[in-house]
């Protein structure tokens, strides 16, 4: 284990546990009576955290590691079934954290958004999606950028340039992307409202009359690609280069973070996982913004 995990760890546990104690309603809800927990709220976002950075997809592998390497981060850790059913309680509180450490960097108010979507299978064999929980939500897609078809969900990300997340949804392979978009800025009117003139990029399938006119009344200055048959549209120049970076965005949360071997079995298991992996990569980016780093998104200090 390095130093800089431990100290992003650190900070990350003292920035969790500031919120906690400010907004104390944030966490997730246990009875007024009954056994305080052993593992702290904050303890366990900063573990979870670190096992998506390590790369542990097995929980119970995760757990092993943790208890020989990190007594002395952590006094106490659960269970493997304990450590489950406490991160899917999370859930909500892991979102507040990310949003918390995302608008205490400098990349917060960057005037430029990109949106993507980006596969997260759930199953491979007929039998799995027969009798999978997620049947119903999970769907059959197909994966352009990279010529394949799955069975599972979408993320949809709205992120800066600098990868930072602004705005999320986790959606069916099928769920028009441009409805959850409008979706992810309907449910937190804030996020939009208070910029005006920020530019949001995208790719050809963000298009329509109706949609362009709604985003135009969000405020937002829509750029993408034109379609087959439409006319040159303005700062074409532009999206060759950054639909290299939101590729690049999204292979972070997949190869670095190991977005689609994420184990989940069930709509809560799935969703937090992911939720778990959003966190990493804004953690490290707060982090590294805080210390000055050169390159806001990079992993490699933490992996190790």
């Amino acid at each position: 284990m390095n130093n800089e995990i431990d100290t992003l760890a650190t900070a990350l546990y003292v920035k969790t546990d500031d919120l906690l104690k400010a907004a104390p309603d944030m966490a997730p809800w246990r009875p007024a009576v009954g056994f305080v927990p052993r593992l702290t709220d904050a303890e366990l976002v900063t573990l979870s955290v670190m096992q998506a950075l390590l790369g542990f997809t097995s929980e119970a592998r995760w757990l092993r590691h943790a208890r020989k390497h990190l007594g002395h981060l952590f006094r106490y850790l659960p269970q493997q079934s304990g450590y489950n059913r406490r991160l899917r309680d999370a859930a909500d509180l892991i979102s507040h954290v990310i949003r918390a450490l995302a608008v205490d960097t400098t990349l917060w108010t960057d005037d430029v958004w990109v949106i993507d979507s980006t596969p997260v299978e759930c199953g491979r064999s007929k039998e799995t999606v027969r009798r999978s929980d997620l049947a119903g939500w999970a769907d059959y897609g197909y994966c352009a950028s990279h010529s394949r078809y799955f069975w599972g969900l979408r993320l949809h990300l709205v992120a800066t340039l600098g990868g930072l997340p602004i705005g999320f949804a986790l959606a069916g392979a099928k769920a028009d992307e441009r409805e959850t978009l409008i979706g992810i800025f309907e449910a937190d009117p804030h996020l939009v409202a208070d910029r005006p003139t920020q530019t949001l990029i995208a790719d050809k399938n963000y298009f329509g009359a109706g949609f362009e006119t709604r985003i135009a009344q969000a405020g937002l200055h829509l750029l993408r690609p034109a379609r087959k048959g439409e006319p040159e549209r303005p700062g074409a120049q532009l999206f060759k280069p950054l639909r290299q970076i939101v590729e690049s965005i999204n292979q972070t949360l997949k190869g670095q973070l190991d977005l689609e071997r994420h184990g989940g079995r069930t709509i809560a298991g799935v969703a937090v996982r992911v939720l778990q992996r959003l966190l990493a990569l804004t953690a490290a980016i707060w982090h590294n913004d805080k210390i000055g780093s050169s390159t806001h998104r990079s992993l490699t200090a933490y992996d190790h």
